[in-house]
């Protein structure tokens, strides 16, 4: 057992990774933030509720404890760029979205210390978690399950889609797997994009190996399907009508390649 995660053993080769809808924060690091900060404005709110179906189909479930903010779990180690040229906020922020502060002041910030605590643990179940399924599979099928606001004019111009998949550009998966989503997408209620804005970050770039039976797709949701972006509250009615396209998106994302 982990305190950096929630894990949850399936018995389908379908993984679900949700790094970014971890609320916690280790109180050293909380007493340094501002109130902005300690708001968490850049969680993906509800992700790991939203999913949660996701178990009576036999998936097995990772999901962060700590915030985005502590380490993003969805950055290299190394804190290489993913999208040059374009901002990027960090494997450990000191900004929101928006540009504003997450500490008071001037503040040290241990990054290799996080790595280690934080980091690598997560990383390290989800690993082993996708060898495991695919000695017993023959193959894994990673999800890496995001959401963020509709409008962050930092990082993208204008409403952002519901539906933003992202398969590295096809590297991360089967084109056959990746034509199965986009067409359950496309016949959903909800705009759609692939490859655009988000490509898919270091979890599906990194564990994404077709050739090695391991098929990784991200998906990015705009949170205006699920939820009020105003008060962060969870709503149950858009929730449920976006679950239903949810399980479509997996059904073809699980079809046999």
């Amino acid at each position: 057992m982990s305190d950096v995660y929630d894990f949850h053993a399936g018995e389908s080769p379908l993984l679900i990774s949700v790094p970014h809808d971890g609320r916690q924060l280790p109180p050293g690091i909380a007493a340094q933030m501002t109130e902005t900060a300690l708001s968490l404005p850049d969680t993906d709110w509800h992700v790991a509720r939203l999913y949660d179906f996701a178990r009576d189909l036999g998936a097995s479930l990772l999901v962060a404890r700590y915030s985005r903010y502590v380490v993003d779990l969805n950055r290299p180690a190394d804190d290489a760029a993913l999208y040059p040229g374009q901002l990027a906020t960090g494997l450990c922020p000191r900004q929101t979205f928006d540009g504003r502060d997450l500490y008071d002041g001037e503040v040290t910030i241990d990054s290799a210390a996080r790595v280690e605590r934080f980091w690598r643990p997560y990383h390290a179940r989800l690993r082993d978690s996708l060898e495991e399924l695919r000695q017993a599979h023959g193959r894994a099928l990673l999800w890496d399950a995001h959401s963020i606001a509709s409008h962050v004019p930092a990082l993208f111009d204008g409403e952002l889609p519901v539906l933003n998949i992202g398969t590295f550009g096809g590297r991360s998966c089967d084109e056959r797997i990746a034509a199965a989503v986009l067409r359950a997408a496309e016949a959903s209620p909800y705009d759609v994009v692939r490859d655009a804005r988000f490509k898919g970050g270091y979890i599906t770039r990194h564990y994404g190996n077709p050739a090695g039976q391991v098929h990784a797709v991200q998906l990015e949701l705009a949170q205006r399907a699920y939820m009020n972006e105003q008060t962060r509250e969870y709503d149950p009615t858009k929730a449920s009508q976006l679950a239903d396209t949810l399980r479509a998106l997996l059904a073809g994302f699980t079809m046999p390649a």
